[in-house]
């Protein structure tokens, strides 16, 4: 497979806000991506396990002001962007969160995380400078 996904949070969130923030990304590519998806397994004792992404899915930390910089200069790319803001982690319900959405503008977006997907190449072009969240 040429592709490679990165998921990009805000290193500045507390850590329960990190890991949901990285949850719904992969949620959201998954759904958007399912042949990225590996079979279904079982192991000797006949239990199940669901397939997991046939990728690596390294997080990267960046601030906000990055995450900002990283989504404006890749929707010029041939790159899928997925991106989780304020107006999604601060909505109730997915009906709140589209209201939310679709009265702001990028502008007035805190972008919490990005998941990138897309060739090899140009995912490292954008975030090989990235440093692994720790």
């Amino acid at each position: 497979m040429n592709f490679k996904c990165v998921m990009v949070v805000d290193d500045q969130l507390p850590i329960g806000m990190i890991a949901n923030t990285v949850s719904i990304l992969g949620c959201a590519l998954g759904k958007r991506h399912p042949e990225i998806n590996g079979e279904d397994l079982q192991n000797l004792d006949k239990q199940f396990f669901p397939g997991l992404i046939k990728l690596p899915v390294p997080v990267l930390a960046a601030n906000s002001d990055q995450l900002r910089e990283l989504k404006e200069s890749i929707t010029k790319d041939e790159l899928e962007v997925i991106s989780f803001t304020d107006a999604a982690q601060q909505a109730p319900t997915y009906e709140d969160y589209r209201q939310a959405l679709v009265n702001k503008t990028d502008q007035q977006l805190k972008f919490l995380g990005l998941c990138i997907f897309g060739k090899i190449k140009r995912v490292n072009h954008y975030t090989g400078n990235l440093p692994t969240l720790k």
